[in-house]
Formats: structure tokens, C-alpha cells, sequence
């Protein structure tokens, strides 16, 4: 049986402050694990081992080192469980080295950061950005304090979802920063960094339904018959409106992503950058309209989104979907429509009257009304392209 005790050590110069240490006691064997926390004699309770809570400026303070104090009596008590779960030979030492080595190696943000760092490395750019939306909430939450992998229980990740509640915060965005920490959890548990403790079992993980952000095809003959200034921005975020909505409701980030080489013999082909899923569909009239008043003139691409060579890609795609989505928002309130346009707007668009015109179920993106988008990965995967051509061809000729 291991014993872990907290002690304090009073300075030998009088009015100075002592330290703080632990004493692991494991088979007559002692040995002292020292810390740099530092308060005054009076401020330690030698009968209840814990620091003594002042009503004074040292406050706040102390309260941090009472913290500190619990954490790693717990991370002492984990290490202990699981060297005795193992059913090995250890010793006092063991112990005292696995701490240390358990100081970096079970940092949960320092962790979060490595599956950052190889997301981007494997060019998942945008997972690594809501990676990282995810730990800054988790971590503004801790108030920049660090948590370690064994520190994270059921109860951590519940008072973190009443806190994101209180703020107001929606339930799906609770569920994504819930599920991405979840991910992470577990990446960690699959590396046998710490053991697997279940901690979001009582979290929301789900998917709320949300407002239907779609708008019926009368809505978009009015936004196709606007009558705007040639080549204007204005002109430029409508037609790339209607681009995404004669491209099955491609979204703004593939588009700008297109090749000129991606298309060819009447078909265009792209693997989205979401999912990496290869799609292939017939070129309509319709796009090469668009493209042809909106040639790329400087770059491989496609569309005139990614335009500088000398300026990174990302940004250029980031600042083009702000600014048409700003845009549209004009053209909105120019086409008398209540619904606020933005890109995901055509995307959702071309679904739901794709449903409305009695097209199978099977033969659309789900992607707008399936609580997974798994399962609509699995209906598009599955499908001969030709048959969503003609389900596309039977939504554009209603323009």
C-alpha cells in the first residue's frame, strides 16, 4: 500500500517562507517529491495538511496553491493506481519518476496542441482551425490554467458546459467543442497516455435542429433575374451564389479550391475538402455562364477566388467568403427576401427543393437534414453520378 502525504517545510531563517513537498511511502521506503510552492508557517494547518485560507491580499494566492496541492495528490494517486493495477515490481522511485515524466507528457492542452500541429501537417487545415476554436473555449474555461489528461472527469466537462450555458452559448456549439475535446480524450486513451474514464458520457454531444436556412425556387429566379452592375461585387457574390446552387449546393471553400484542369469532357470533378469525398458531375451551360463572365486569368484555379500567387491561398479563400457573404446580404434585401443570404444558404437550398420536387431521398445531400453527415457520405457514395445529374438538370430547368 502506498502512502502519499503532503507536508510543509518551514524556512530556517525566521519570517521567510517554506515549502511545500510530498512524502511517497511505499514499502518502508520514503522519498520526497519537492515543489516550488512557497507560503509562511502560519499559513499551513499541520493537523489537516492544506493550506489555511487567509481573508487577506494573499487570498487568491493561496486558494492557486490549495489548487495545485489537489491536482497533484490526484495525478500522485492515478500514478500509484495504475502501477499496482499492472501487477508489476515498482518501487518508491518508480513513482517519483513517473510524476515527473507525467508533468509533460499528460499536459491535456500541450497534447491538444501536438494533434493540432499534425492536422496541419497533413494539410487539414480547416479541422486544425476548429481544433483550435475548440482548446481556446476549453482553455478561456481554465482561465489559461493547463489540465492534465488524468484530470479530465465527468464532472470537469459538465461545470465547462454549464459555464459555455451561462454565456449563452448554442447547444451545437456546445456539442462541436464537446465532441472535438472528445476526440482528443480519446487519441490520448488510444496512446495509452491516460486511461479511458468516460468524462463526456454526460455532456450534450448531439445535434440540435436548427432554423431552416433555405429559400424556395421563386427565390432564386429573383435572386438569377436581379438586374446589377456588370462585373460589380455585388454581381460577382450573386453569381457565386448561383454557382454553388448549380453545383448541387457545392460549398464556397471547393469552389474556390476548383481547377481549371478538374474539368473535362463535360464533367466536373473534385474531391471536398470536408470530407475528401470524390464528386463528379455533368457541366451545364448554366456554369460555364458564370465562369466565362468571371474568368481566373492569373492562377490554375478555376473561379477568380484565389487570384495571387504571392498571397497564401487560405487567406485569400477566408477574405473572398467574408466579403460575399456581406455582399449577399445586400443582394438579399434587393431581391425583397427575408431570409439573410449567405453561401451555406445556396447549399441548403438546392436540398430542400431538390426534396420538394419528390427527387428519392437517395439521390440528394443530406448533408442539410441527416443528424449525420456519415450517412449521407454513405447515400452519395453509393450512387451512380448520372442519376444526381439528372435529379440537377430536373432543378435547374424550373429556374
Amino acid at each position: 500500500m502506498t502512502s502519499i502525504k503532503v507536508k510543509f517545510r518551514p524556512s530556517v531563517v525566521a519570517g521567510k517562507e517554506g515549502t511545500i513537498y510530498y512524502q511517497i511511502v511505499y514499502k518502508r521506503v520514503i522519498r520526497q517529491i519537492r515543489t516550488n510552492y512557497r507560503i509562511f508557517r502560519k499559513e499551513w494547518d499541520e493537523n489537516k495538511s492544506c493550506v489555511i485560507i487567509a481573508n487577506n491580499s494573499r487570498e487568491a494566492f493561496l486558494c492557486d496553491i490549495g489548487e495545485r496541492i489537489t491536482r497533484d495528490v490526484r495525478r500522485l494517486n492515478v500514478i500509484t493506481g495504475r502501477l499496482e493495477s499492472d501487477e508489476t515490481d515498482f518501487t518508491a522511485d518508480d513513482i517519483v519518476k513517473k510524476y515527473h515524466e507525467a508533468a509533460d507528457d499528460q499536459s491535456f492542452f500541450r497534447f491538444m496542441e501536438e494533434v493540432i500541429a499534425r492536422l496541419e501537417q497533413l494539410g487539414k487545415t480547416r479541422t486544425s482551425e476548429t481544433y483550435t476554436s475548440a482548446m481556446g473555449s476549453f482553455m478561456r474555461f481554465r482561465e489559461g490554467r493547463d489540465v492534465f489528461l488524468d484530470e479530465i472527469d465527468s464532472e470537469l466537462m459538465m461545470e465547462y458546459e454549464a459555464c459555455l450555458k451561462r454565456q449563452g452559448v448554442s447547444l451545437n456549439t456546445i456539442s462541436f467543442y464537446n465532441r472535438i475535446l472528445r476526440a482528443t480524450y480519446n487519441r490520448a486513451v488510444e496512446k495509452r497516455l491516460t486511461g479511458q474514464r468516460y468524462p463526456f458520457k454526460g455532456v450534450y454531444t448531439g445535434m440540435e435542429k436548427t432554423v431552416k436556412r433555405a429559400i424556395p425556387i421563386e427565390a432564386v429566379r429573383k435572386i438569377k433575374k436581379l438586374d446589377l452592375p456588370s462585373k460589380s461585387v455585388l454581381d460577382f457574390a450573386r453569381d457565386m451564389f448561383l454557382f454553388s446552387f448549380y453545383t448541387r449546393g457545392m460549398s464556397f471553400v471547393d469552389m474556390a479550391y476548383l481547377k481549371k484542369s478538374d474539368l473535362k469532357n463535360g464533367l466536373l470533378s473534385y474531391r471536398r475538402k470536408k470530407t475528401g469525398q470524390q464528386l463528379q458531375m455533368k457541366w451545364e451551360a448554366c456554369m460555364q455562364e458564370i465562369v466565362k463572365r468571371h474568368p481566373n486569368v492569373t492562377t490554375e484555379y478555376l473561379l477568380p477566388v484565389i487570384t495571387d500567387p504571392a498571397v497564401p491561398e487560405r487567406r485569400q479563400y477566408e477574405n473572398a467568403l467574408h466579403l460575399v457573404n456581406r455582399k449577399l446580404k445586400e443582394v438579399a434585401e434587393r431581391a425583397g427576401l427575408a431570409v439573410p443570404l449567405t453561401m451555406y444558404v445556396s447549399r441548403h437550398s438546392w436540398a430542400s427543393i431538390a426534396r420538394r420536387m419528390n427527387i428519392p431521398l437517395s439521390i440528394i445531400s443530406e448533408g442539410m437534414g441527416h443528424d449525420s453527415e456519415t450517412t449521407t457520405q454513405i447515400y452519395l457514395a453509393s450512387l451512380d453520378t448520372s442519376v444526381i445529374d439528372r435529379a440537377n438538370e430536373l432543378i435547374l430547368k424550373d429556374l
